[in-house]
């Protein structure tokens, strides 16, 4: 199967080898998304990037700066975050799915302090 497109959009060169005729009853169970991420790695792959450069790219770091990101690059971290939130949604129909779950937390976990937080600054207003 031979990849092509490498100047358009991973998400849009996904689509067109997706809905390929020749190609349609051999990546018809491959989720769109799979797709991308290999569009992506291969364009890195040729623009002479390392694998750990691509991953990172389309994968979610919990310790990483938003902040810090062009509008280009948290737009992609945003949908990232929004596939997964889609796929761990727990839905009505659901077998697993619970109505009002409350969970308790351990109080170790609750507790955390703050230098901004200490309650004797407080008190001097």
């Amino acid at each position: 199967m031979a990849l092509f497109n490498f100047s358009l959009d991973c998400s849009e060169a996904a689509e067109h080898l997706k809905k390929n005729p020749r190609h349609r009853t051999y990546l018809q169970g491959v989720p769109l998304e799979q797709l991308e991420k290999l569009y992506h790695i291969l364009r890195d792959h040729l623009l002479g990037k390392c694998l750990e450069q691509s991953l990172a790219a389309v994968t979610l770091d919990p310790e990483e700066d938003l902040n810090k990101l062009d509008e280009h690059e948290l737009t992609k971290k945003k949908q990232l975050m929004d596939q997964l939130f889609q796929k761990n949604q727990k839905k009505k129909g659901d077998p697993d799915f619970v109505y009002d779950l409350q969970v308790d937390f351990p109080e170790q976990d609750r507790i955390e302090s703050c230098s901004w937080d200490d309650d004797d600054q407080s008190e001097k207003f």
